[in-house]
């Protein structure tokens, strides 16, 4: 009976040891790694790419409406010129014996005004005193109201070849730069129902704008005097600054996609920047400078319940902080809440948080958490000699090649 006795008391001795031993062992060879990261502040901003073409603001085509061979030319690319400056001139000779031509009509049909004037009024005497035929009178009227009408008429061509020799002096309407030349000395251009372009001239090429296409589906974002940086090829290194300063509500069709024209502010004092850049453009619909932000991987974690139930577990008694070890027993979560973990030493608790914009990385905290609270990303439990498990992993995470999802 002693034996007995002793062999069931070894037996328990034993199994007291052996639990003892596998708790020790189980404790110290897993281990719990916390990524956190401190409430803080930044900046919530939402974009809208779009590429446009860099253009001068004003930008004027200077041609001629007169025929004729250029004569001189007084200006070249890159000119800077003044309003009423002459750019050149085409050879006046046709058009000065044009002019010559109607100033000799207009003397004649002066002088067959005078003439016809002289006889209407001796023939209007003469028909008081019934000295002539009623017809004699009306001829003489007539030929002078004749003469009369082709004097305005002879005037309106003098007129108007005084006129086009005037055209023969192209002037700079604006002041400005020149960007383009399309013709030389001793070129002939004709005027006909489309005027030829001789010069382009940009006024100011330290103001310049951006002419980008936005999408259909962009446009709604679009507002005035939003915030836009955009970028060119020539200088792949360098941001500049613009803004909005035109929404154009015509749309434009290509290949049946729809976009509409923004015209975006591009100061631009060293002239680095030159009509016809494209530039890449980000147009800031949607920004929040310097406010609490809470990263979006914090929203979407939850620990795994055998890591947590386990963690609970590894705390040094009253270290806990009464944590409850089963997630059920938590308060449930509002499926339209929003909730973040948090780590204070030991203790991991959630908190309900309202949240406002986002950028699909951080999201802005209006309330329920204090800046500089620590917050989890992901909790993971760590077993020596064996895989790590983590507690929150998201589904959309991409997966090593050959590893076991």
């Amino acid at each position: 009976m002693k034996r007995k006795y002793l062999y069931t008391g070894s037996a328990l001795l034993l199994l007291a040891i052996g639990f003892l031993a596998f708790t020790m062992f189980r404790s110290a060879e897993q281990t719990y790694t916390f990524e956190t990261m401190k409430v803080g502040r930044g900046t919530i901003s939402n974009t809208v790419t779009a590429t446009g073409t860099l253009e001068a603001i004003k930008t004027v085509s200077v041609g001629t409406q007169v025929s004729g061979v250029i004569e001189k030319i007084n200006v070249d690319f890159n000119s800077l010129v003044k309003k009423g400056q002459l750019l050149a001139k085409l050879d006046e000779t046709p058009l000065l014996a044009q002019l010559d031509q109607s100033k000799a009509s207009v003397d004649q049909a002066e002088a067959q005004v005078k003439y016809q004037k002289s006889t209407f009024e001796r023939y209007k005497s003469l028909i008081a005193k019934k000295l002539i035929a009623q017809s004699d009178f009306d001829l003489a009227e007539y030929n002078y109201n004749n003469a009369v009408a082709s004097l305005k008429n002879a005037k309106s061509v003098y007129d108007k070849n005084r006129i086009n020799l005037s055209y023969a002096r192209i002037y700079s309407p604006i002041d400005g730069i020149i960007l383009n030349r399309a013709v030389d000395e001793g070129q002939t251009v004709a005027a006909s129902f489309n005027t030829p372009t001789l010069f382009t001239i940009a006024n100011d090429l330290t103001q310049m704008q951006v002419e980008a296409k936005i999408d259909e589906a962009d446009i709604g974002k679009i507002a005035m005097n939003q915030r836009v940086k955009f970028t060119v090829d020539a200088y792949p290194d360098l941001k500049f600054d613009g803004s909005v300063s035109e929404i154009r509500k015509q749309p434009v069709v290509t290949s049946n996609v729809v976009t509409y024209t923004v015209i975006i502010k591009a100061p631009n004092p060293d002239t680095k920047l030159m009509p016809g850049m494209t530039a890449s453009t980000t147009i800031f619909v949607n920004e929040k400078i310097d406010i609490p932000v809470v990263p979006g991987k914090s929203l979407r974690f939850t620990p795994d319940q055998t890591v947590y139930s386990d963690y609970i577990k590894s705390l040094p008694a009253g270290a806990s902080g009464g944590m409850a070890t089963n997630l059920n027993k938590i308060t449930p979560a509002d499926p339209k809440g929003s909730y973040v973990w948090t780590k204070n030493g030991a203790v991991i608790k959630r908190h309900e948080i309202k949240i406002g914009e986002n950028d699909g990385i951080n999201y802005e905290l209006l309330s329920g958490l204090n800046q500089g609270d620590e917050i989890i990303l992901s909790m993971t439990a760590v077993k020596a000699g064996a895989a790590t498990k983590t507690a929150a992993r998201s589904p959309f995470m991409p997966q090593r090649p050959g590893q076991k999802k």
